[in-house]
């Protein structure tokens, strides 16, 4: 893929200067209010627990929520909203055909599993409703651009819809804007192509402010779908600065995900609020618990 004629460098960091120049101060002890980086454990389950709950989040916003192999009965008009997940690395063949018939049981949105398990989703879901996604350069993002395109090419071909990649940390953090730009523009081109959305992972725990503005600039300008601040695998998940500032960094036209550390229903509101178009997998579940009990 044909590098940029325009001074990547220069332009990002244009961009952030100006980005971070209107954000807020940090709250005064230093530390987020919302969510202090901890990480949610979350059984999930809530879609059928609570559906009262998960429909409050579907009426203030959200688009898509996750559930987890187990639920049984979902409101109709929720499940729309739902990637029913499954990541785990010892995931087994038999806990993937029991994701996808509630998937299908559910018409779920879509189900979200790794790369080898797609193509067994794909045919257990053929002819309904739901999509796959799969996970590229997951969860740690240090494979290269070539190797993540033919593996977005690859999950498509074998029936995946949605692709949510993981960036180059290393590559940014290293000042690379090219390779890192390279490394987006190469999944998203892939996808785009074949029809497939693309959302960003820039697993926001490890990176500065001024790192989080140049991976949401690299990403709009590679034409990503959506930027996404973690993947639940990392240090930390998402707070509420960090939405903030991937909104105000990608404007109206690119969706933002927030997932991880999202511990409580007005953490939800307060994400919601300040961009978030999406709620991460399991942190999402773990508020609707927190909501119910309160």
């Amino acid at each position: 893929m044909s590098t940029p004629n325009y001074d990547v460098q220069s332009l990002v960091e244009r961009i952030t200067r100006e980005v971070l120049s209107v954000m807020e101060a940090p709250a005064s002890n230093g530390a987020c209010a919302v969510c202090a980086g901890l990480a949610c454990s979350s059984c999930m389950l809530c879609i059928e627990k609570r559906p009262e709950v998960v429909q409050q989040f579907v009426d203030a916003g959200v688009a898509r929520v996750t559930a987890a192999p187990g639920v049984r009965h979902v409101p109709t008009g929720v499940a729309d909203y739902i990637d029913h997940t499954l990541l785990k690395a010892d995931a087994t063949p038999e806990q993937v055909a029991q994701l996808c018939g509630e998937a299908r049981q559910q018409a779920f949105a879509t189900v979200c599993v790794n790369p080898c398990n797609v193509r067994q989703c794909a045919s257990l879901l053929q002819g309904s409703s739901v999509g796959v996604c799969s996970v590229v350069g997951f969860p740690l993002g240090a494979t290269l651009p070539e190797v993540k395109a033919y593996e977005t090419g690859r999950v498509i071909f074998d029936g995946a819809t949605e692709v949510d990649m993981v960036i180059n940390v290393g590559a940014l953090k290293a000042g690379d804007l090219r390779l890192a730009q390279h490394d987006i523009e190469a999944v998203v081109g892939v996808a785009h192509h074949n029809g497939a959305l693309v959302k960003v992972i820039i697993e926001a725990a490890l990176l500065s402010d001024e790192e989080k503005v140049q991976a949401c600039v690299l990403s709009q300008a590679a034409k990503a779908d959506f930027v996404k601040t973690s993947t639940g695998f990392g240090p930390g998940g998402a707070t509420l600065h960090d939405v903030e500032l991937m909104r105000r960094t990608v404007g109206p036209r690119v969706g933002v995900k927030a997932a991880g550390g999202i511990r409580d229903w007005d953490t939800a509101q307060k994400m919601i609020a300040a961009g978030a178009d999406r709620i991460g997998a399991s942190a999402s579940l773990k508020i609707l618990q927190e909501a119910s009990a309160k």
